[in-house]
């Protein structure tokens, strides 16, 4: 377990995992709104060397940053009601790509990762801080 005092903790988490990453890994982020999953994948974007401006994919569903070590292919759940809605933009595709996905609210729907996702859950704590933990879905 790990605990993420600040918004720049998160950062910094997700930066330290980038170099561990390799292409095909699936990092599934779960937790409430304003747990920090985000932040987390901010990150990830920059650790591994990208220059994008991470935002949420909630209305987009997807947004691709290409201009680091491997691309990341950042995907948010939470607006989707029906696994149809991601199947039908290429999900399948993308997880063949030679790239990072990661998927805000991978929870939602559980069966479309692959069975080798790595899941973390983000929990607030009554103090603000948040607990990362890494388990199985």
């Amino acid at each position: 377990m790990t605990i993420l005092q600040t918004a720049e903790d998160a950062l910094a988490w997700g930066t330290q995992l980038a170099p561990t990453l390799a292409a095909g890994n699936v990092i599934a982020l779960c937790g409430t709104l304003g747990a920090g999953k985000t932040q987390i994948t901010r990150g990830i974007v920059a650790g591994m060397g990208s220059q994008a401006a991470v935002t949420s994919p909630t209305f987009t569903l997807v947004h691709e940053y290409l201009d680091g070590r491997l691309p990341v292919f950042h995907f948010d759940f939470y607006r989707m009601t029906y696994s149809a809605e991601i199947i039908g933009i290429g999900w399948d595709e993308f997880l063949t790509e030679p790239g990072v996905i990661i998927v805000e609210w991978a929870d939602m729907f559980p069966d479309l990762l692959p069975p080798d996702a790595r899941w973390f859950h983000i929990e607030p704590q009554p103090d603000g801080s948040r607990t990362l933990v890494e388990r199985a879905s």
